[in-house]
């Protein structure tokens, strides 16, 4: 029997990209992968906390252990920081849509949203308080007025930056759970 997703021998797929149709549509769902910079962000960050820890090992054998708590604290936050850098996006699910960033996440029932749609605008890159022109998916509410409408994701932010087929892909996504929910 051929286990395929240990072998490199099957073809791509753009589809790979979509996430799969699925059963449990009231577990929370991120319909698109994390991008490449998210990932190496973390990745880089999760080095570092491997490069703290053996420094909070080498600690408690040679110092204090007070100290090697205090490096073995830093190595965890670390470590939580990077695995809530790879939760941070849009996440949607029967209940409504969820937007988790770093430091808080909220979520709006799909009753409470008047559309989900993409806009040409001056967009963040990768968070940072430089703007570029590109596009942005846009969640209009009936609680607030569409100028204060919160952006969703970003041609330039750090899951679609230098991958416009996947936002295009993202946002026709997460705008088709938003159509398909409101109806009922």
């Amino acid at each position: 029997m051929p286990l395929p997703f240990l072998t490199a021998d099957r073809a791509f797929e753009t589809a790979d990209d979509l996430a799969l149709p699925f059963d449990d549509r009231d577990r929370w769902r991120r319909p698109y992968r994390p991008g490449p910079w998210r990932v190496g962000v973390a990745a880089l960050c999760l080095l570092l906390a491997s490069f703290v820890l053996f420094a909070a090992v080498i600690i408690a054998f040679t110092a204090s252990p007070p100290e090697a708590g205090v490096v073995f604290g830093i190595a965890l936050a670390v470590i939580a920081s990077s695995l809530r850098l790879l939760r941070m996006g849009v996440w949607v699910s029967a209940r409504g849509l969820r937007q988790v960033r770093f430091l808080s996440t909220g979520t709006t029932p799909w009753d409470r949203i008047i559309a989900v749609r993409t806009a040409q605008q001056p967009v963040r890159w990768l968070g940072l308080p430089r703007t570029v022109q590109g596009q942005a998916l846009i969640l209009v509410r009936r609680d607030r007025s569409p100028q204060d409408a919160p952006v969703l994701l970003t041609t330039h932010n750090a899951d679609f930056l230098a991958r416009a087929g996947s936002f295009d892909r993202a946002a026709d996504t997460i705008e088709a759970w938003a159509a398909e929910n409101r109806r009922g």
